[in-house]
């Protein structure tokens, strides 16, 4: 028989928990518009707040949650409504933070781990307050910034931080930032909601409609349902420990393989690598695992299937070898030992493959 594929790409989204799909479930029977003064509006307000609430609680956040339809829609958000004159935005953030912050915005460079470039920080901080755009996780590489030090600094100088948090909420302490970006779908909730935690609501610009003022559009009440589930379930928060070891057991694999770790030295979210196997192309190395049973991605997914040079890669100058047979290995809660196992297997007779053919 032929064995089951094995999906490796929940950076990209991770499956529905069960606990999220009850939530939506009951959920869906309070069908009344949350805005509706009748009785059935205001039960399904009830449960809309107490959904905000708990979503707030899991993650350790005593502001406001302004509900989106993913984090893209909340960093755009942010961006077009802070209220600071400049804009500053690291060079290895998701492809929607530069669309977002615009042409006229200022790039931060990054060091060879994809670390901030700190002195360049302050330069650009000396220059007057702005809105400073720093993820807390990678999307590609799962380095980690160091957002505690950086938020002082960005605060000291009158200015807001947004931090993407699309891969890490729900899975580590958030930042403390003015702004938090956040998606359901990366830690076991639907797709197609978020949220924008606002630290002080006067630093955002009002637009009208729902959400205090601050989002136009009908509040939908089972995604949000599923969002709140998934995060008091703490299944993807649960799962760091053991997603350490086996992330350790893929490394040492793709090592031994001949394969590269990216920013291997520096503190990175269990849950993601990026690997490269030099002289390989990563067009060919996704058909190879696609065909072998494997579900992994080259960056992001919003940008995966354009199969060009990986602009977080490029961005950290890393050789040509690495960022043109880079990819991303992504672990969930439902990764076993087996399935890295299997991986690794695979992963090295391609690179035996590709030595015998040089």
């Amino acid at each position: 028989m032929a064995r089951s594929r094995i999906y490796l790409d929940h950076a990209a989204t991770t499956p529905i928990l069960p606990e999220a799909r009850a939530a939506m479930m009951e959920a869906c029977e309070r069908w009344a518009n949350p805005s509706s003064p009748h009785g059935e509006g205001r039960a399904a307000k009830g449960a809309l707040e107490r959904a905000r609430e708990a979503i707030a609680d899991a993650l350790g956040w005593r502001h406001d949650v302004v509900f989106t339809s993913g984090a893209s829609e909340a960093v755009s958000m942010a961006a077009s409504r802070a209220a600071a004159a400049g804009r500053l935005l690291g060079a290895t953030e998701h492809d929607i933070v530069p669309f977002a912050m615009g042409e006229a915005a200022t790039l931060l460079p990054v060091d060879g781990c994809g670390l901030i470039d700190r002195p360049a920080l302050s330069d650009a901080l000396a220059d007057g307050p702005a809105l400073v755009a720093i993820q807390q996780v990678n999307n590609e590489t799962g380095v980690v910034q160091q957002l505690g030090e950086i938020a002082a600094e960005v605060r000291g100088a009158g200015s807001l931080l947004l931090a993407d948090c699309a891969q890490s909420a729900g899975k580590m302490a958030l930042p403390d930032a003015d702004f938090i970006a956040i998606s359901a779908h990366k830690f076991g909730g639907p797709p197609g909601i978020g949220a924008l935690l606002v630290r002080d609501l006067a630093t955002l610009g009002a637009s009208g409609g729902q959400e205090k003022g601050y989002r136009r559009g009908t509040q939908n009440l089972p995604a949000v349902a599923g969002m709140a589930a998934a995060l008091a379930s703490g299944a993807h928060h649960s799962a760091m420990p053991t997603l350490a070891e086996l992330r350790l057991r893929l490394e040492a694999g793709v090592k031994a393989a001949g394969g590269v770790v990216v920013a291997e030295d520096v503190e990175r979210l269990a849950a993601i690598c990026a690997i490269a196997l030099p002289g390989a192309s990563k067009d060919g190395l996704l058909i190879q695992l696609d065909l072998a049973g494997f579900a992994v991605s080259a960056g992001s997914a919003c940008s995966s299937g354009k199969l060009k040079a990986s602009r977080v890669l490029t961005a950290m100058a890393l050789p040509a070898d690495i960022v043109c047979g880079a990819l991303r290995i992504s672990l969930g809660p439902q990764t076993t030992a087996g399935d890295i196992e299997a991986f690794v297997v695979a992963f090295a007779a391609i690179a035996a493959r590709q030595t015998r053919a040089a």
